[in-house]
């Protein structure tokens, strides 16, 4: 199996999708979100570790100054996928998560630590705020 494959069979199993086209089109939309959102070294090291189609997806958007909130990216995804807001926002979780499993734990917290507040648990992780 590619790991192309693997990645579009994960987003499949994690999102409960009932066809690799489907994923794949989810797949696609959050990558290409995503992509708007990353800059520098994790725009870089993320589509390093990704397969060479999901990294041209990663890639092909330019990059905005600023990356935008949590449920701002949401938002983009669901108008994206003309999906609801709930839709969107399992569609960028079973995406974000088959991610982690293509990237080490050092390149997930420094993804979230480029991203704004919100996003980690689209990524499947706690959001535990300092007291």
């Amino acid at each position: 199996m590619t790991r192309y494959r693997h990645l579009l069979q994960q987003v499949r199993d994690f999102g409960h999708y009932s066809s690799d086209e489907e994923a794949e089109r989810v797949l696609d939309a959050v990558l290409s979100v995503l992509g708007s959102q990353l800059t520098g070294d994790e725009r870089r090291d993320l589509a390093a570790a990704l397969p060479e189609r999901a990294r041209a997806v990663l890639t092909a958007r330019i990059p905005l100054p600023r990356p935008v909130g949590a449920p701002a990216f949401v938002e983009t995804l669901a108008h994206t996928l003309g999906t609801s807001l709930t839709t969107a926002r399992w569609d960028a979780s079973s995406v974000l998560v088959a991610l982690t499993t293509l990237t080490d734990a050092p390149l997930t917290d420094r993804l979230l630590a480029h991203l704004p507040r919100g996003y980690a648990l689209l990524f499947g992780r706690a959001d535990l705020a300092a007291a």
